[in-house]
């Protein structure tokens, strides 16, 4: 048995980037936090946020991600797996699953590289450049972010930016010229990553230390802590619209009570992203027991399945391959490099830009309210197959969750599938209206989790972007007057949530002035929309997106009917 002393002085050692790297090479799970160099292969299937979330870790510096996502109780078991420490500032490899090559001490030793490797560098991104989709930079690229009139730190995008010329743009890129795309909306697409600082390390990591000064600043404030009379508030809502749909039940209104049922749903969302996120007690039991009440006795879906999704998706933000928010494929695509059928390491499978696809997506601007419509019937799929298949954990502090979660789908299709729809609702048509009814209503939620990244950056920056730069370039705010606070229930504040998840969604509007002045302190732009204005930034990418699609397809069909494959 090892000795205390022994034991510590292991846990002492300075590991170097080679090091770790060589541990990743033979399948070790390692992440840095807090300059600790932690090995969690046996945390894997026990993490109560799923196994992926660590997975897009690996080999990075995950300080700032664990402290946003995990209580101090949490962090402070992490360090049970910790093997040593480095010394100075890191860079972050590509993880595996993310398409990072590692090599072994003995590829090191004797500096032989594998061979499918393109730039012979194990940190090179997962992103193959697409020589038909992939915009131009050029540093001298005209601003797309002004500040608006009002005197806010908020930015909008600048109509200049449509203004540019294609040809301009083809004759400075200096790259080959694109015949079969549009090269305008392509340059459009992702003129918004070129605003932000560079990802010079030093300047990344001033970015960073700004970041966690502000952190401690927002604890100081007391705006982590949760005031619960505003659940009081909350609850009076909940309770009025369940009773006005159960009201009208009894009065046989069945269609005005399906839509107060959808409304209560709708609000009922809020304070389950609260839950998942700990932001109402910060208690990982107490706050997992309401989220399942809410989530899945009430409203017939997985908490679970949600958090396992929701946290891969706050660690990679708007990644085409990698964030499970932004993949819709063949419903929606907001980038054209959905149509090189990407592979989801999300959902380990390849979202195949097939011949409905196609179709769909040169629509899908038209499309994009009406399918959200049916958005909770996803939900619905996502959330089963999730509880049915073996993702849920089965060891592990969060063991119990998948039993009483699987007794909340019980309870929740007893009360409203055979309570309301089956022993109420007398005929065959009213009970498909009702039901319809109550799940379109809760279509707004859809479109409020949408809006604030559909339109933002989808470009890969890399393993050198910190986490507060990338989640500001891939996420919006939404302005509204305080009044509708409840309508927009905390998600109207994307930007700083995604900063600090833990946040209590009351506070959040208290914490959006800190981060404006933080936004202004370090140069990054705070994209910061009207509710309708937001919308129209959302519609229009998707039919940049739609028309990249239009032409795509066009071309196809004229490559083919002239069998010219020679130069395409």
């Amino acid at each position: 048995m090892e000795s205390p002393d022994h034991s510590q002085l292991r846990q002492n050692a300075v590991y170097s980037r080679e090091a770790v790297e060589a541990l990743i090479a033979e399948g070790r799970t390692i992440i840095i936090v807090d300059d600790k160099v932690l090995k969690v292969d046996a945390w894997l299937k026990y993490h109560p946020g799923g196994d992926k979330a660590i997975m897009h870790m690996v080999g990075r510096d995950a300080t700032d991600e664990v402290t946003a996502l995990h209580s101090l109780e949490a962090r402070q078991r992490m360090m049970s797996y910790k093997i040593g420490r480095i010394e100075g500032l890191w860079t972050n490899f590509v993880p595996p699953i993310q398409g990072g090559k590692f090599r072994t001490r003995e590829e090191q030793a004797s500096a032989i590289r594998p061979s499918t490797e393109k730039s012979e560098e194990s940190d090179e991104g997962s992103e193959e450049p697409s020589p038909i989709f992939d915009a131009v930079e050029h540093p001298t690229s005209t601003s797309v972010y002004r500040r608006r009139q009002t005197g806010s730190a908020s930015y909008t995008r600048s109509s200049s930016a449509t203004s540019i010329s294609s040809v301009e743009l083809n004759e400075s890129s200096k790259k080959p010229e694109m015949s079969h795309v549009d090269i305008q909306t392509g340059h459009v697409l992702d003129l918004d990553a070129f605003e932000y600082p560079p990802l010079d390390p030093q300047i990344q990591a001033d970015i960073v230390q700004k970041y966690r000064v502000l952190n401690e600043r927002i604890k100081a404030e007391g705006l982590y802590q949760c005031h619960y009379s505003n659940y009081l508030r909350e609850v009076v809502r909940y309770t009025l619209l369940f009773s006005a749909s159960m009201l009208l039940l009894y009065w046989k209104w069945y269609i005005a009570s399906a839509a107060f049922l959808g409304m209560f749903w709708h609000q009922l969302v809020f304070s389950a992203h609260d839950a998942g996120h700990m932001g109402i007690t910060h208690n990982f039991t107490y706050d997992t027991i309401i989220g399942i009440v809410i989530a899945d006795f009430i409203g017939g879906l997985s908490l679970g399945w949600w958090k396992r999704n929701h946290n891969v998706h706050h660690i990679v933000t708007n990644s085409p391959e990698h964030d499970p928010d932004i993949q819709h494929v063949p419903f929606f695509a907001v980038s054209p490099r959905f149509f090189e059928s990407l592979r989801s390491t999300y959902y380990d499978r390849v979202m195949h830009y097939d011949i409905f696809a196609k179709f769909l997506i040169r629509y899908q601007h038209h499309l994009y309210f009406p399918v959200l419509c049916f958005g909770r019937f996803n939900l619905y799929a996502n959330s089963y197959t999730y509880l049915l298949s073996g993702q849920a954990p089965r060891k592990g502090p969060a063991w119990w969750t998948r039993w009483l979660e699987m007794a909340g789908i019980l309870f929740f299709w007893t009360w409203f599938g055979y309570g309301i729809l089956y022993c109420t609702v007398p005929t065959g048509w009213q009970r498909f209206a009702y039901l319809m009814v109550s799940h379109m209503v809760t279509m707004p939620v859809h479109a409020q989790i949408t809006l604030s990244h559909f339109a933002m950056s989808t470009k890969d920056c890399g393993p050198a972007e910190s986490f507060p730069q990338k989640m500001l370039r891939t996420t919006m705010d939404i302005e509204c007057p305080p009044w509708l606070d409840f309508f927009h229930g905390g998600l109207q504040f994307q930007a700083v949530h995604h900063l600090y998840p833990r946040i209590p969604r009351h506070n959040l509007r208290k914490t959006q002035k800190l981060i404006q002045e933080f936004c202004n302190e370090v140069g990054i732009p705070y994209a910061l929309y009207g509710f309708v204005d937001g919308n129209k930034q959302v519609i229009g990418r998707m039919a940049d997106v739609g028309r990249q699609a239009k032409i795509l397809a066009e071309c196809q069909k004229q490559i083919a009917k002239s069998a010219d494959w020679g130069m395409h």
